[in-house]
């Protein structure tokens, strides 16, 4: 969920953004996938010990819905930061319009929904200029609201996000994120619903131990299945990731977008194999998994976080917005416009199906079987990103450390990114 909450302060919340079906000529390489490591790293280094669930690209069209507001050293730390100060100025939202339009054409497969919205202050003109390009690029539906009156215009807004995420998020603001200085509040939402192109049977998910860095273990419930997969085996060469790890890519029905699993060796804690992980090495995993019998041990759970963006974004060259100097002077003529907070909100529940998952009748002790084929057992920290196949772009980053807390054995939802 994105909220953009311009002057006192600005807000953003996202989900996290799917896979997207655009055509690969559309999307220059390594555009944005440089971009998500670099977020990734920051993230995991501030994270210590626990779980990580983001979107680089639900941050990328965040900045970019800034982008269109922004002038001078504002607009230029954003292009560079995102990887687009080699495209002309401009590119990149066309780039992100064929995304988002790809992503509303392909939905014979999965259901995805793609909203935008913009609340504005009534009595405060706003540069047409800037409402035109929201509506091209982004297809931003526009209302007026008066914000003095916040409690009105958080039940308001949370309504529509509400609406655009099939209820799964629920009363995300308060009254206390507005104020009578609020001028602008940008709400982006997306919706993802998919399966398995090989879905796990309800009947094999059992309990069983998740081992943690630190030695200690948690009972979470395993599912399991034996199949065709994309798999690989991998070295860093230097031993820094204990010599060989595997890689698993697990699509989704249609094929477009896939799940692609990064595991350690039982030993070896995940904050050494992280170190290793660049953008290229991400196009190296893709090119060389190859397609065969697999057996598959994956924890089901659901894991919903709130991360603090701000200070991540500043590590990597955007300053300007988040200080009196900001210049987003292409959204109106009021002064002293700046961003005050950088939040992402994201969800996401792993079931048997994909997106709706039965639960499990056994809950007996799932023990280890003669290994046939190659196995992978994710019961220790692992990290996994969501991609589209198709373009490579990268969608999303997990990195789940702890399972514990959050995860869920009741009646399973839909996944939301």
């Amino acid at each position: 969920m994105l909220i953009l909450d311009v002057l006192s302060p600005l807000l953003l919340l996202s989900i996290l953004l799917p896979g997207y079906g655009c055509r690969a000529a559309d999307i220059p390489e390594d555009t944005t996938s440089e971009f998500s490591v670099r977020l990734y790293q920051r993230l995991q280094a501030a994270g210590g010990q626990d779980n990580i669930i983001f979107s680089p690209l639900s941050v990328a069209v965040a900045l970019g819905m800034v982008e269109l507001g922004a002038r001078g050293a504002s607009l230029e730390e954003i292009r560079q930061a995102v990887g687009f100060s080699h495209l002309l100025p401009g590119v990149e939202f066309s780039l992100l319009q064929n995304l988002t339009a790809a992503l509303l054409d392909d939905d014979s497969h999965y259901v995805i929904r793609f909203a935008n919205s913009l609340f504005l202050q009534e009595d405060v003109t706003f540069n047409p200029e800037f409402l035109h390009l929201m509506k091209k690029y982004f297809r931003a539906d526009v209302e007026t609201v008066d914000f003095s009156e916040s409690s009105a215009v958080a039940e308001q807004i949370n309504k529509w996000v509400e609406n655009h995420t099939d209820s799964k998020i629920r009363a995300l603001l308060s009254a206390d994120d507005f104020s009578s200085v609020t001028r602008l509040t940008l709400v982006n939402a997306v919706y993802f619903r998919g399966s398995w192109k090989n879905q796990f049977r309800p009947e094999n998910t059992r309990t069983f131990s998740f081992s943690r860095d630190d030695g200690s273990e948690v009972q979470t419930l395993m599912m399991y299945q034996q199949g065709d997969f994309y798999y690989g085996e991998f070295s860093d060469g230097s031993q820094e990731a204990g010599g060989v790890y595997q890689v698993l890519e697990m699509p989704y029905e249609g094929e477009d977008m896939s799940m692609m699993i990064v595991l350690p060796r039982q030993e070896v804690p995940l904050a050494s194999l992280e170190p290793i992980i660049k953008a290229p090495l991400l196009e190296e995993w893709a090119n060389n998994v190859k397609r065969q019998k697999v057996e598959v041990y994956l924890p089901r759970f659901k894991v919903e976080q709130k991360i603090d963006l701000k200070d991540t974004l500043q590590e990597l060259g955007i300053k300007n917005i988040f200080t009196n100097n900001a210049d987003l002077s292409a959204m109106t003529d009021v002064e002293d416009l700046y961003i005050g907070k950088a939040v992402q909100k994201a969800y996401l529940e792993v079931t048997e199906e994909g997106a709706e998952g039965a639960v499990g009748s056994g809950m007996i002790a799932l023990t280890r079987t003669l290994v046939l084929y190659p196995q992978v057992m994710a019961d220790h920290p692992f990290f996994f990103i969501i991609r589209n196949r198709r373009t490579g772009a990268l969608i999303s980053v997990w990195k789940i450390r702890v399972i514990c807390g959050l995860c869920v054995y009741a009646s399973p939802t839909k996944y939301i990114f």
